[in-house]
Formats: C-alpha cells, sequence, structure tokens
C-alpha cells in the first residue's frame, strides 16, 4: 500500500531523526492533538506535547534501536515492527502511527513483548517520566 505523499515525508523524517537520535523536529510531524497509547497503560494519553515527550524520553530508555518492516493497511496508517534492548532486557514491538491528511501524527499506539521486557520498559520509563505522565493523564 502506498502512502499519501505527505504522510510519506513525515515518515521520513521521523525515520531520519532516529537514525541519528535528534529529536529537536519531531513536534513539526506531530498534531497537537495526538493521542498517546502507551504499552504499559489502558487509557490513552492525550496531547501532541505529551506525544512527544514520551517518544523522546523512550528514545534514552532503548538501547540498540532498529526498524525492521513496515506495513501499511492505508495511505493514512502504519506499522513498524523494531527491537531494542532495555538493560539487560531484549524487546520487540510494533508502533503503530496514523497520520492525517497533512502527514500529522494523530495517534501512536506501541506494543511490546515478551513481558520481562515491557516491565523493565515500564520500569526505566516511570522513573524519567511518572510524575509528568500521572500529570497528563488527570488532565484528560
Amino acid at each position: 500500500m502506498q502512502l499519501a505523499p505527505a504522510v510519506q515525508a513525515s515518515l521520513d523524517k521521523w525515520h531520519h531523526m532516529v537514525s541519528i537520535a535528534d529529536m529537536r523536529e519531531l513536534n513539526d510531524i506531530i498534531h497537537p492533538d495526538a493521542v498517546f497509547r502507551s504499552p504499559m497503560a489502558f487509557h490513552p494519553y492525550a496531547g501532541g506535547d505529551t506525544l512527544a515527550t514520551a517518544l523522546r524520553t523512550v528514545l534514552t530508555v532503548f538501547e540498540d534501536f532498529r526498524y525492521h518492516r513496515q506495513f501499511s493497511s492505508d495511505p493514512h496508517n502504519v506499522a513498524l515492527e523494531f527491537s531494542a534492548r532495555v538493560g539487560t532486557r531484549d524487546v520487540k514491538g510494533i508502533d503503530l502511527i496514523r497520520f492525517n491528511d497533512d502527514g500529522l501524527i494523530t495517534d501512536f499506539e506501541v506494543m511490546v513483548r515478551p513481558g520481562s521486557g515491557l516491565a523493565a520498559l515500564g520500569e526505566q520509563m516511570s522513573e524519567k517520566l511518572g510524575a509528568y505522565l500521572k500529570a497528563a493523564k488527570a488532565t484528560k
């Protein structure tokens, strides 16, 4: 499935930022009302700033992060398979990303396995962002 041109441009920018570990332009591709669906929380977090903060932070937690495959179901939705390490735990995961017509991320959902890797990820993310995410959830 071919992606919409604006979506492809934003996805290319995302891959570039990840590859150089520089997220300074991340807000350029996130809609202000974007939703973040964490693998550690049942309810989503609202707001582009919350999504950007979570993505910037997780890239400091993951080691040896790599994308392996990309799938799309339509011109606005992408699934990216990844692997990484969190401390001594290997993780595999999927980023499910929805874009609008302007190529802005409107929904970013993360799924991670195995459970031990997810637990390690949750622990480190909680240390770095626990209070921030708790406040973001409370403002929903």
